[in-house]
């Protein structure tokens, strides 16, 4: 069976075991299918997705996070060029963001009885990001959900044990949001005389370098060709 019929059964299943769950929508791109869930309703559909022996998914592979501000925007772009290399900077001053959707907690599940995988999404609101936590459905998510909370302050109801797993104690702010500052909001470094690492703000001033702009070479132009080299003379005396 190929991956095509595999998903199309995957499709079938989904449309009958969701058929009283309001607001699933599905999409199929690239060879993989998406389930977008309403944030309400995600804990009562992955049970589904786990104890329905038609989808029977498993494992839960990989629980990440979502900022969709300023989605489809790029920093990079700019108006004018110059040839000062790295000297040019770019704001990253954000424009003011929708509260609504502006998160997403993605959930990808491997079914190994049906050899298919799905990505689960259900989008979160900026001022109250919380969604159920699915560790009573797949405990292996424990981690997975701190690290989505540490970098991205999504809050799992019901989670056993929810705090940070990559930065450091006392740290402020979760630095994948895209309004956290690239340079962060401390530096550290050792201080000799009081023979400890000490924290101070940053120093540095904030603003993203553009590389180099590469112009078109003329030389590349349709049609145009080298000049053949001219041969070098042999001395047969």
């Amino acid at each position: 069976m190929t991956l095509e019929d595999r998903l199309d059964e995957l499709e079938e299943s989904l449309e009958e075991q969701l058929e009283d769950v309001d607001g699933c929508t599905r999409s199929r791109e690239r060879g993989e299918l998406t389930l977008t869930v309403p944030r309400e309703s995600l804990l009562d559909v992955m049970r589904v997705l786990r104890g329905n022996s038609d989808l029977a998914f498993e494992q839960c592979i990989d629980v990440c996070g979502v900022d969709y501000a300023t989605y489809g925007e790029s920093e990079w772009i700019t108006s004018t060029a110059a040839n000062a290399g790295f000297g040019r900077g770019v704001s990253r001053e954000l424009p003011e963001m929708d509260p609504k959707d502006r998160f997403a907690a993605v959930y990808h599940l491997l079914s190994v009885a049906k050899n298919v995988r799905l990505r689960v999404k259900t989008f979160l609101d900026a001022d109250r990001p919380i969604v159920d936590s699915v560790v009573p459905v797949w405990a292996g998510a424990l981690w997975f959900e701190r690290e989505a909370f540490d970098l991205y302050g999504i809050m799992f109801a019901g989670h056993p044990d929810l705090r940070r797993i990559l930065t450091d104690y006392g740290f402020i702010g979760h630095p994948f949001r895209k309004d956290f500052p690239l340079i962060g909001q401390v530096e550290m470094r050792y201080d000799a005389e009081q023979k400890r690492v000490v924290y101070e703000p940053v120093s540095i001033e904030p603003r993203t370098l553009v590389p180099r702009v590469i112009r078109e070479d003329g030389r590349y132009e349709a049609g145009w060709k080298p000049e053949p080299a001219e041969e070098a003379g042999h001395d047969d005396g």
